[in-house]
């Protein structure tokens, strides 16, 4: 039996740290998208470098997978320890692959309906070359099992191992080969009812190299968008799960023009990053809400001086060290209002991989335009889970890149008069007023460099031209003149309002922010049938979605025109005090009917939001 085309199939591989539990399962992601499968990924470590249980898991099929699920159908086994967390997480059907000389009760997997595949894992590594090929010989076995051609997972084995010399590839092509070989053997695969057919697009001879969507997470996505809309200075003290973003943009820094500065610590990161944007560069750091908490004072220095500046925050579980490798929601409201006094920011929270992307140059775009700091908030599952993204979305002809009221050095000259030779400025008739007040907030902005533009900056109230002040009228004018550029984002339209997928007159409405999406989305189309409406089909359905991706300044008209259409409201989200609940509360005078919260550090899955529904009286089911 096939599994419908509709559906995805889980498989899951755990084991100690060290056992290569997340580099084996992120290239059997790649090979299944190189086979042309649609891909969604988790990966579950601890944040001790070696010892404890870790698995990874990826979901394949030929519809889009926008998340990990809570059933296991495949389980692959390094450890004993991988069958006991996870037999009683594999669906009725399902197999779990071990080492046959494990003591593992067969009973047990039965009465649970759970099918035993022991293989002689540790024997076939170690002809093949080594112990340590183990999760290379697990992963043959998981493509016989699924009746997967071994091309695909042969290529990214060559491409993995390259660098280590040949016979090390040759040794894990072996070891491949031997666990392929040993499912088929002892026909192991006959009766296994999750196998996956290859998408028509993938049918034909190859060397596993087909075209395939590219296969990324939301930190790589979010680099790529960076790179593409210009940004140029990076810096950053390394911290979980920002850090990939910062390692991805120093390992291209040479290719792409980029000066990448590993920083002591976040204070110099953010002033650094600061002082970048203050010179004319498109400059970002990244960092987790420790990193960010030491930040604060800084992030008002850049409101204060007006600055552009971005800002990539991705949460983990806190408070201070917290859960390092998982995964929270817990800085909506800490970002919004984070450092002392009132200035102007914006926070955009991207629900996904390709909107992660988007934002990579959208921020810049942003912070120049309003002259502000830019947070993005991200957070471990959203920056660490792989998926398959279509292409287009990625299309680099879709950037805009737009600098606001930046003026160049032609635009100096124009203004305030060329300078007859370097020693010799340009005496303009009105000196230039780098905190000009203007009627939209936003003031003309020199690069320094120009004789004409010399400006004073100071962190205390100044005046137009950068003095201090404590001038009551001036204060006033002061505060208003920058608060003013949020009122400018929200009537220029650049805040988007939430988005809507799924029916829109449906009984039920998923509230979300971030990447709680994916599972949010996938319990929607659970509960319509599997389903969205196609082009010209009926909107019919009894769950929908709205999604927040522009959190400040807040969108409130379109805001509360999509909340004033909901019908019953359940605000999913993953931190204990609901804050995306209270946020809505506060600026748009919402209050939802439930709301669904978890916060054990472990993304919400779509089967725990039906859960949770049910617990709640939500659905009318029968």
């Amino acid at each position: 039996m096939q599994t419908s085309t509709r559906s995805a199939v889980s498989i899951v591989l755990g084991g100690d740290a060290g056992q290569g539990v997340e580099s084996s399962g992120a290239g059997f992601a790649r090979a299944l998208a190189r086979a042309g499968f649609q891909v969604a990924t988790r990966a579950d470590y601890r944040s001790r470098i070696r010892g404890g249980h870790n698995f990874y898991q990826v979901r394949a099929g030929i519809q889009p997978v926008h998340s990990h699920s809570r059933g296991i159908h495949l389980l692959l086994a390094l450890t004993p320890e991988t069958v006991a967390v996870h037999q009683n997480e594999i669906v009725p059907g399902g197999a779990v692959i071990f080492d046959e000389g494990w003591q593992v009760d067969p009973s047990r997997l039965a009465s649970l309906g759970v099918r035993p595949v022991s293989l002689p894992l540790s024997q076939l590594a170690e002809t093949a070359g080594g112990k340590v090929m183990a999760n290379t010989v697990v992963l043959g076995a998981a493509a016989a099992m699924m009746a997967l051609p071994l091309d695909p997972l042969m290529s990214v084995v060559e491409e993995n191992f390259a660098r280590k010399g040949r016979p090390v590839v040759d040794g894990n092509l072996a070891a491949l080969r031997a666990g392929y070989e040993a499912v088929q053997r002892k026909g192991a695969a006959a009766e296994f009812p999750y196998t996956l057919d290859l998408p028509p697009a993938a049918a034909g001879p190859g060397n596993g190299r087909r075209p395939s969507p590219p296969l990324l997470h939301g930190n790589h996505a979010f680099a790529l968008g960076a790179l593409a809309g210009g940004c140029r200075f990076v810096a950053a003290y390394p911290m979980t799960p920002a850090t990939s973003l910062f390692e991805y943009l120093t390992a291209h820094a040479e290719e792409t023009g980029l000066v990448s500065k590993h920083a002591e610590d976040e204070i110099a990161a953010i002033t650094m990053a600061a002082g970048a944007g203050f010179a004319g560069a498109r400059a970002l750091v990244a960092t987790s809400g420790g990193g960010f908490s030491l930040m604060v004072e800084a992030l008002g220095m850049a409101g204060m001086v007006e600055v552009p500046l971005v800002v990539f925050v991705s949460q983990r579980g806190g408070p201070s060290t917290g859960l390092p490798t998982r995964s929270e929601q817990g800085d909506l409201l800490f970002t919004l209002f984070a450092s002392q006094g009132e200035f102007p920011r914006v926070v955009l929270a991207p629900a996904t991989v390709e909107q992660a992307f988007e934002a990579g140059w959208r921020s810049f775009n942003l912070a120049e335009k309003y002259q502000c700091p830019v947070i993005v908030l991200s957070d471990e599952y959203l920056s660490s889970s792989l998926r398959t993204v279509p292409e287009e979305a990625l299309n680099r002809q879709r950037v805009k890149i737009d600098r606001g009221a930046t003026l160049t050095w032609e635009d100096m000259d124009r203004i305030y008069g060329a300078p007859d030779s370097v020693s010799a400025p340009a005496r303009p008739a009105a000196p230039y007023r780098r905190f000009a007040f203007t009627e939209n907030g936003i003031s003309p902005r020199a690069v320094p460099g120009h004789p004409a533009g010399v400006y004073a900056i100071s962190t205390d109230e100044h005046d137009e031209w950068g003095h201090i002040s404590e001038d009551q009228e001036n204060r006033t004018r002061m505060m208003e003149k920058r608060m003013r550029k949020l009122e400018t984002a929200l009537a220029c339209g650049d805040m988007r309002g939430p988005e809507l997928y799924g029916p829109a007159q449906a009984d039920l409405t998923l509230i979300t922010w971030g990447s709680t999406y994916g599972a949010a989305r996938e319990a929607v189309d659970l509960l319509n049938g599997h389903s969205a409406p196609g082009p010209g089909q009926p909107e019919a359905g009894v769950a929908n979605l709205l999604t927040f991706t522009d959190i400040w300044p807040f969108p409130v008209e379109p805001a509360s025109q999509a909340l004033a259409a909901v019908r019953r409201g359940v605000v999913v989200e993953q931190n204990y005090t609901g804050q995306l609940a209270r946020f809505l509360r506060m600026m748009a005078g919402y209050q939802p009917q439930a709301s669904i919260r978890k916060y054990d550090g472990r993304p919400l899955a779509p089967e725990d939001i039906l859960e949770a529904l049910r617990e709640r009286g939500m659905l009318h089911e029968g």
